[in-house]
């Protein structure tokens, strides 16, 4: 059972003065004159104001910039940040050592991603934000999820001569795919409305790191090289990613002055630059016409977005989902995140069911058969609040909850994929199980997550995405950064008649769903755990196993986050790590779980979660993980013991 180690009142100490609350993000305006360069001028500026690798040998590794020591586990005061890379972990633990709280720390270590992580995290994709306000002991949530295009239709997907969905990696590398950017709006009013520091300052660290460069891992190597066929056909993204033709060799220096230079800009002209200025009309040129290299053969469709859809994007704060579970307040992201929702259901379904450390394959199994369920659900219910109807309310009851874990066998699980239920508010014992329902849609898993605590007791859980590992493959030239394929998380196709409706389906201006599940536990009213996950739609199911294991199965943090995963989204198969597999699939088997591996990218892995815990008041204990993609970065201001 999850134990209270909090005893005490929080410290007194206040937070850095916050700027009034507003409902949406007003973004500066621009000063940059409206005309913008044309395609000749920023193509050839490429040859000159692409990236550098240097390799390491001789002189050159003299200047080579030491990469910060990674540690997965750290404990102490004052502070704690976990993220998936050192670069950004010590960008953020920089702001708290100076004063700045954790929205501060947030972002700055987001826009150090968005140079060391480039494939997972820019400024050219959006994300979710779950923030602990101590002053208030509040939770909100900021969503700075893309949106579509004023002239997208349900429609946008379908090959116009054949009348058939796009394959889906036509959809992705195409300019199609591109959703209006929101995490500089969604930066924007996360400052205002909880920072204490502004965005030109915050952009500091990053630029350095940009200029001066970061030491190529692994990770980064593998990324490139299984983008490197759809890099070599977009000319800005070659030229920036690809130097010399070659993917970057693991320990030379990655720069990017491009990105550096656009940085200070929005540094000095603020966001309205984005939004309303030249980089908006550049980002909108380059998605109406993708910058293709002639001798490319590749079909990369032309979008649909303007510089009017980028003026019309707003950041929102929203409420969160709220549920209780064996005593805590777990609160994540409503929609058109599924996370929060989906999280919660789940939950509220587990509840029901005495789950222990005594028996962790009967646990899991009601864990993998409550997730069946609420994928189900999901995939019915959820979309766009602000488009379509979604039940919140009632697929986060507990009388639906009920209605849905009296369909749970404790010896047998059920066959997938399972029928939706039905949150009407009339809920009885029990309702037959179905077996009928939508395929799961497809999501990119490559995205990435970030926890920061402050000494004032606000925290901040931080998913952030460009959707597929490099997005639509797509740079705006000369600046450094690629653009999304959110889009692509829109169902292709309208449902066939007689059907459901489909929720997430593409419409102007319209989120498409996201499975993000930047989560915050509370207990007594204080924050105890912050954590998430990137995975695409496995995101949530990460996101309920850590729970699983760490209020259920008696796992303190490390173990919860480092203990082999599993999967199951109402699918036929339930696919798992082969950790897991080794460790529980004989007993899951017995009650009828089909587990295979999981396919990936990266096969055989799912999630790279990060995660932190207060342990009580002041100590904080910042997790990452300790091999999944090459392991994460948690620091601490002041280590405990010193």
């Amino acid at each position: 059972m999850f134990r209270s180690h909090l005893s005490s009142k929080p410290p007194r100490s206040k937070p850095p003065r916050s700027k009034p609350p507003c409902p949406k993000s007003r973004r500066s305006k621009s000063r940059a004159p409206a005309g913008a360069a044309r395609w000749a001028a920023a193509l050839a500026a490429l040859t000159t104001a692409a990236s550098l690798t240097v390799p390491v040998a001789g002189a050159a590794a003299e200047h080579r910039p030491r990469p910060p020591a990674k540690q997965p586990v750290a404990t102490g005061y004052g502070g704690a940040v976990s993220t998936v890379d050192p670069y950004a972990t010590r960008t953020a633990l920089d702001v708290l050592r100076r004063g700045g709280n954790a929205m501060d720390a947030a972002v700055a270590a987001g826009a150090t991603l968005g140079v060391t992580e480039p494939y997972v995290a820019a400024i050219g994709g959006g994300g979710y934000i779950t923030y602990y306000d101590a002053r208030t002991g509040r939770v909100h949530a900021l969503d700075g999820r893309e949106i579509a295009p004023k002239r997208m239709g349900e429609d946008a997907f379908l090959d116009p001569a054949t009348g058939e969905p796009l394959p889906f990696d036509q959809a992705v590398t195409s300019g199609l795919g591109v959703g209006v950017p929101g995490t500089l709006a969604q930066w924007d009013l996360a400052l205002r409305r909880f920072g204490s520091r502004d965005l030109g300052r915050l952009l500091r660290p990053a630029v350095t790191v940009a200029e001066r460069g970061f030491v190529v891992d692994q990770e980064f190597h593998d990324q490139t090289a299984l983008n490197a066929d759809r890099f070599r056909d977009i000319v800005p993204t070659r030229e920036l990613f690809l130097p010399g033709g070659r993917v970057p060799a693991v320990g030379s220096v990655f720069r990017n002055p491009d990105l550096a230079r656009t940085y200070r800009e929005l540094a000095r002209r603020g966001t309205g630059w984005f939004y309303e200025g030249r980089l908006g009309e550049e980002i909108a040129r380059t998605v109406a016409d993708p910058p293709v290299a002639p001798d490319a053969t590749r079909n990369v469709r032309p979008g649909l977005m303007s510089t009017r859809d980028l003026d019309a994007y707003r950041a929102l704060l929203r409420k969160p989902t709220h549920v209780t579970y064996r005593g805590l307040d777990v609160y994540g992201m409503p929609p058109s995140s599924s996370g929060g929702t989906t999280v919660g259901e789940a939950l509220n379904i587990m509840s029901g069911f005495r789950l222990g450390e005594d028996d962790p394959a009967k646990a899991l199994h009601y864990y993998l058969e409550a997730s069946k369920l609420a994928y189900a659900d999901r995939g019915r219910y959820l979309g766009d609040a602000d488009k379509v109807d979604v039940p919140v309310d009632e697929l986060l009851s507990r009388g639906y909850a009920r209605e849905r874990a009296c369909l749970i066998d404790p010896d047998r699980a059920a066959e997938a994929p399972v029928a939706a239920g039905s949150p009407d508010g009339d809920y009885r014992p029990c309702v037959p199980a179905g077996t009928a329902t939508r395929p799961l849609a497809g999501e990119g898993p490559q995205t990435t997550h970030l926890v920061v605590a402050d000494k004032w007791g606000n925290v901040a859980s931080y998913t952030l995405s460009i959707e597929q590992f490099g997005g639509s493959g797509i740079t705006v030239p000369g600046r450094g950064f690629l653009l999304n394929n959110q889009l692509t998380d829109f169902s292709f196709s309208p449902p066939a008649p007689g059907a459901a409706p489909d929720p997430n389906l593409p419409g102007p201006h319209k989120r498409p769903r996201s499975s993000m599940s930047p989560t915050l536990v509370l207990e007594g009213g204080r924050p105890r755990l912050a954590l998430g996950t990137p995975g695409g739609s496995t995101i949530i199911t990460t996101v309920l196993q850590i729970l699983l294991n760490r209020v259920d199965l008696g796992m303190d943090l490390p173990a919860a986050l480092n203990a082999p995963r599993a999967t199951q989204r109402n699918t036929p198969q339930v696919f798992a790590e082969q950790a897991f597999i080794d460790r529980y699939g004989a007993d899951l088997a017995a009650r009828g779980h089909r587990l295979a591996v999981f396919p990936g990218p990266p096969a055989g892995v799912i999630g790279a979660a990060t995660a932190l815990e207060i342990l009580r008041p002041g100590l904080v204990q910042a997790v990452a993980e300790p091999t999944r993609r090459g392991g994460g970065s948690a620091m601490v201001v002041r280590p405990a013991g010193r």
